[in-house]
C-alpha cells in the first residue's frame, strides 16, 4: 500500500449539517500481549534501561516501555509517539494503541507506543501522578529522535498523538518541552523533546474548570492540588508560538470529556499563531479510537492523513 506521501489523498466531501470544521492557518497493559494480533512485528524496549527515575517498585507498572512498529521503507520516514488514554489510571492499549500503530504503519510512519506511568487501580494515592507521565512521554520523543538513524526516521519529523487523557499528555509535551531535566552523562536528555506535530483526539485539556475530566485531574494532580499546578497543567494556558502544528478532533456528543476542551486549545493556537486544524463531529461517544462505523466521525483518519501530508511535506 502506498503511503499518503506517495499519493494524493482524495478530497473528503461532507455536509455542513453533519460536520463542523474549523481550520486555522496561523484495560491496562504495559507491553505487547496476546491481545495484539501484530505483536510479532513490534520491538519492545525499556524507556529507562539504566533505571527509572522516581520508580517506587519494579513491577510492570513501574517500568515504562516503548513498543515500536517500524515502517516498511527503504527511505527515512516520519515517526509518531502514541499515548493511549485511560484517565491517567490505566491505558487503552488496543483501540488507542496497537490499532493506531497499525494505521500509522499503513501510511508509512514508524510509531512508538509509550506505556507511560499512571496512577493505577484504586485511586488510592499509589502509582504515579505528575510529573512522571510527562517525564516518560518527553523521554519517549527523545528516545525516538536519538534512534532516528538506526530506525530510519527523519529526526525533525517526529510527532505525537494522544487520546483522551493521553491527549492531555500529548498537549503537555507540546507545551512543556523545555521542562526537561538533564542529568550529567544522560545524552538522551540533551536531545529536544519538542514534537514536530501534535494530534489530539478527544483530549482532556483544561484543569480546575467545570468541563474538566475530574478523574484525570485527580489521578494526575491528586485530590487537593496546588492552584499553581492546576494552572500549569491547563495546557490551553501554556500554548506559545513554539507549540507545534496541531490537529484536533472531538465529538459534540462526548459526555465524558466535553468538546470545550478541544475548543479552548484550538483557540489558544489561533491566538498564538500556531497552525491548527480542528474537526467537531455531531455523533460518537467518548473513546471512539479510529471511529469505524460512526457517522461523520469515521472521516477523521482520512482528514488527519491529508493534514499530515501537508505538515510533514513542509
Amino acid at each position: 500500500m502506498k503511503s499518503c506521501f506517495e499519493r494524493v489523498c482524495p478530497t473528503v466531501q461532507f455536509m455542513v449539517a453533519m460536520l463542523v470544521t474549523i481550520i486555522a492557518t496561523g484495560g491496562t497493559e504495559s507491553s505487547c500481549t496476546a491481545d495484539d494480533e501484530n505483536s510479532s512485528q513490534r520491538q519492545v524496549m525499556d524507556l529507562w534501561p539504566d533505571g527509572v527515575p522516581g520508580a517506587t517498585q519494579t513491577g510492570d507498572g513501574d517500568v515504562p516501555q516503548l513498543i515500536v512498529t517500524h515502517a516498511e521503507s527503504q527511505n527515512a520516514v516520519p515517526a509518531v509517539v502514541i499515548l493511549p488514554g485511560g484517565g491517567y489510571r490505566g491505558r487503552a492499549m488496543d483501540h488507542e494503541g496497537y490499532q493506531i500503530a497499525d494505521w500509522f504503519r499503513s501510511m508509512g510512519f514508524t510509531s512508538a507506543i509509550c506505556t507511560y506511568r499512571v496512577r493505577g487501580q484504586g485511586n488510592d494515592g499509589k502509582g504515579y501522578g505528575h510529573p512522571y507521565p510527562m517525564t516518560d512521554a518527553q523521554r519517549a520523543i527523545q528516545t525516538v529522535r536519538a534512534n532516528a538513524k538506526e530506525w530510519n526516521v527523519i529526526p525533525d519529523k517526529i510527532g505525537v498523538i494522544g487520546f483522551s487523557a493521553g491527549g492531555h499528555l500529548a498537549s503537555t509535551v507540546s507545551t512543556h518541552f523545555a521542562d526537561t531535566n538533564v542529568q550529567q552523562g544522560d545524552h538522551i536528555a540533551e536531545i529536544s523533546s519538542r514534537p514536530d506535530f501534535s494530534i489530539l483526539c478527544y483530549p482532556v485539556i483544561a484543569m480546575g474548570v467545570d468541563f474538566t475530566h475530574a478523574g484525570s485531574q485527580r489521578n494526575l494532580l491528586g485530590t487537593d492540588p496546588d492552584p499553581r499546578l492546576v494552572t500549569l497543567m491547563s495546557n490551553d494556558k501554556q500554548v506559545t508560538a513554539q507549540t507545534p502544528p496541531t490537529f484536533l478532533f472531538h465529538t459534540a456528543a462526548d459526555t465524558v470529556v466535553p468538546v470545550k476542551n478541544s475548543l479552548v486549545y484550538y483557540q489558544a493556537c489561533v491566538d498564538h499563531g500556531v497552525p491548527a486544524e480542528m474537526h467537531v463531529f455531531p455523533e460518537g461517544r467518548h473513546g471512539v479510537g479510529l471511529a469505524k462505523g460512526i457517522s461523520g466521525a469515521s472521516a477523521w483518519p482520512e482528514l488527519c492523513r491529508d493534514w499530515l501530508q501537508r505538515i510533514v511535506k513542509n
